[in-house]
């Protein structure tokens, strides 16, 4: 009997689950495609007709809880006739408050930055990850391009420098909060903190306020 469509996305998520599951217990590298179709209920095969490989399956894992480039894009263009930066700190203080509430992120995160080496096998995960970051870093750079910004910046520091400090900042507090979930509130502190970043960055930091002179 031909599977449909359905039956084949119920048979995708759950090897998806299965391998959520395992590589949170097992790590990423310790945990193979038979493990994964084992713990899922389906044969190898099954796990090879959805996924190429490993890599393949552990980039579709991490697509669950990550916005997409181009969504991010959107989003930051959204303030653009204010201050172009405003769209950005909600976006920062968003992702942070998000992963305090969806269960499924932390797993995922948590399995990205402690549960994780990037060994051969996973070396197309890597590179597609690595894209990702640079995608991420290029849409912030832009905002800290803009001809309203760029002259606001502290002293020393260019657009690509504060980018990747913002970068820093998120992935920091990402994983020393999967860490620890008592270091902070992800729903009370997130704004605070992203301020102080903002504010190392940029000398006249004032969120919420236009940009001078409208």
């Amino acid at each position: 009997m031909r599977r449909t469509k359905e039956q084949a996305e119920q048979t995708r998520s759950a090897i998806l689950a299965a391998a959520e599951t395992l590589f949170l217990e097992k790590g990423v590298a310790h945990t193979s495609l038979e493990h994964i179709a084992r713990h899922a209920g389906v044969t190898r095969g099954a796990v090879y007709w959805h996924f190429e490989n490993k890599a393949h399956l552990f980039h579709e894992l991490l697509s669950q809880v990550r916005l997409p480039p181009e969504q991010m894009a959107v989003r930051l263009s959204a303030c653009a006739e204010r201050d172009p930066l405003l769209a950005l700190r909600a976006l920062c203080i968003e992702a942070i408050e998000n992963l305090a509430r969806d269960p499924q992120k932390q797993r995922i995160f948590t399995i990205l930055l402690r549960r994780c080496e990037f060994t051969d096998e996973l070396r197309e995960a890597e590179q597609r990850h690595a894209t990702f970051i640079n995608q991420f870093i290029a849409l912030v750079e832009h905002q800290f391009e803009q001809p309203a910004i760029k002259p606001r910046l502290q002293p020393g520091m260019s657009p690509r420098l504060a980018a990747r400090t913002l970068h820093a900042m998120i992935i920091g507090l990402f994983s020393d909060w999967l860490r620890d979930p008592t270091l902070f509130d992800p729903l009370s502190d997130s704004a605070p903190m992203i301020d102080a970043c903002f504010r190392g960055l940029v000398r006249d930091w004032r969120p919420g306020a236009a940009v001078e002179g409208e």
